[in-house]
C-alpha cells in the first residue's frame, strides 16, 4: 500500500488572489477585440509570475497561478469537456443593493469526453516561475458540478438514457486523462473545488436538490462514490484535495449549515488526501463532523476569512485549532484562509494589503501552532 501524499505544509491557500488592474484591463481589451489571445497570455505571463513572486515572498509553499488565466473557478475549465455546455452566469441585484451570481447552468449534451490537455500548459508556465522547495498547486472544478446543478434533467438522455454507470464513468476517466497530462508535466497537486458538498449542508439547497428529484441525504455518498471513481484513476504520488465552497462572489456566500449532512460521506468515504473546509463564521456550525476523519487524511481548517479585511487575531485562531483537534488529532489538522481571494474575476471586497497580511497570519499561526 502506497503511503498518502503530505501537503506541502501545515499552512496554504486555496488558490485565487485578487486580479491586478492592468490585467483586468487587458482582459476587457481581449473581450472588444482590441488585442489578441496571443497578447493577452503575454500579460497574463506577467501577472502570473508577479503573484507567485508574492505567495513565496509571504511564506507559502504551495504556489498557485492565483486562476489568472479564468473568469470564474468552474466554467473555464468544465467548457472544454467534450459534451459540455455552460452558459455564462448572470449578477442579480438584491433589494438591498448587494449582488449574488445567479448559478450558471451546465448541460451535459453529449458523452463526456477529454478532448484536449486544459491545464497542462497553464501548469508549465507555473512551474517554470515556482522556486525549488516549493510546490505548484492547480485548482480545477470537481466532477459533481456536472451533476448537481441540473440533476437528471440537465443531462442529455440521447446520450446517457441512465446515469449509472455510463455518465459518472465517462466523467471520471475524462478526469483522469487530465491528471494523468498534469502528471506527466509533473504536477503532484492537485485541488478540486466542490460548491455542491457544501451547499448540501443548507436547508434551502438541499430542497432544492429534493424539486430537482434527488434524495439530498443519498446524494453525498452517490457522490463520494463518484469521487473514488476519479481517484482510482490518479497516478500514483499525485495529492488529490477538495475545497467545499459555500460560494464567493464579491464577498458574499450562497450557502450556510453544519457540515454533519455530508460529513460521513465526504471524509470517511471518500479517498481523498485533504480537504479545505470554510469554517471562517457561524454558517459553518460546530467543528463535531471532523469525528469522521480517518487517519492518513488532512483536514486544513479554513479560519481566515478572505471576505472582508478585519484581521483575526492569532490567539483566537489558536482558540479554535484547539477545538477541532478535540475531534481529529491536531498532526491531522492544517491552517488556511476560508476560501480565495478571487473566485471569479471580480475579486472579493478585501484590498490587496489585507490579503497579504492574511496569509502571512496564516503562516506565523501555523508555525507556532505545529512548529
Amino acid at each position: 500500500m502506497t503511503a498518502t501524499p503530505r501537503l506541502p505544509a501545515r499552512f496554504d491557500h486555496v488558490g485565487s488572489f485578487l486580479r491586478p488592474a492592468y490585467l483586468l484591463e487587458a482582459r476587457e481589451q481581449k473581450a472588444k477585440g482590441i488585442i489578441s489571445a496571443e497578447a493577452l497570455r503575454q500579460v497574463e505571463d506577467k501577472a502570473i509570475a508577479e503573484i507567485v513572486q508574492f505567495q513565496q515572498s509571504v511564506g507559502l509553499k504551495s504556489i498557485t497561478d492565483g486562476e489568472f488565466r479564468r473568469t470564474y473557478f468552474h466554467i473555464d475549465f468544465l467548457d472544454q469537456l467534450g459534451g459540455v455546455k455552460t452558459d455564462v452566469p448572470v449578477t442579480i441585484v438584491k433589494p438591498d443593493g448587494t449582488q449574488e451570481l445567479a448559478p450558471p447552468v451546465m448541460r451535459v449534451v453529449d458523452k463526456v469526453r477529454h478532448v484536449r490537455d486544459i491545464q497542462r500548459a497553464d501548469y508549465e508556465f507555473l512551474a517554470s516561475q515556482v522556486a525549488a522547495g516549493n510546490t505548484p498547486k492547480v485548482t480545477i472544478p470537481s466532477p459533481t458540478m456536472l451533476h448537481f446543478r441540473g440533476g437528471r434533467a440537465g443531462i442529455s438522455r440521447e446520450a446517457y438514457p441512465e446515469l449509472e454507470p455510463a455518465f459518472y464513468e465517462d466523467v471520471a476517466e475524462a478526469y483522469g486523462d487530465e491528471l494523468r497530462s498534469l502528471y506527466a508535466a509533473g504536477c503532484r497537486y492537485v485541488q478540486m473545488d466542490d460548491t455542491n458538498l457544501a451547499y448540501l449542508c443548507d436547508e434551502k439547497m438541499r430542497e432544492a436538490a429534493r424539486q430537482r428529484g434527488d434524495d439530498p441525504n443519498e446524494l453525498p455518498h452517490r457522490y463520494a462514490h463518484f469521487i473514488n471513481r476519479v481517484v482510482a484513476q490518479k497516478p500514483p504520488g499525485m495529492l488529490l484535495a477538495m475545497h467545499l465552497c459555500r460560494g464567493n462572489f464579491k464577498s458574499t456566500h450562497a450557502a450556510a449549515g453544519n457540515y454533519e449532512p455530508v460529513a460521513e460521506a465526504l471524509l470517511s468515504e471518500m479517498d481523498l488526501d485533504a480537504y479545505f473546509l470554510e469554517y471562517d463564521d457561524d454558517r459553518s456550525g460546530d467543528f463535531k463532523p471532523l469525528r469522521h476523519l480517518p487517519k492518513g487524511k488532512t483536514v486544513v481548517l479554513g479560519l481566515v476569512t478572505t471576505k472582508f479585511g478585519e484581521m483575526e487575531s492569532k490567539d483566537d485562531l489558536k482558540r479554535r485549532i484547539d477545538q477541532a483537534a478535540q475531534y481529529a488529532p491536531l498532526e491531522q489538522l492544517a491552517l488556511s484562509p476560508q476560501c480565495g481571494f478571487s473566485s471569479t474575476v471580480h475579486g472579493n471586497n478585501i484590498a490587496v494589503e489585507a490579503q497579504r497580511a492574511k496569509l502571512r497570519l496564516v503562516v506565523e499561526t501555523a508555525q507556532e501552532v505545529w512548529g
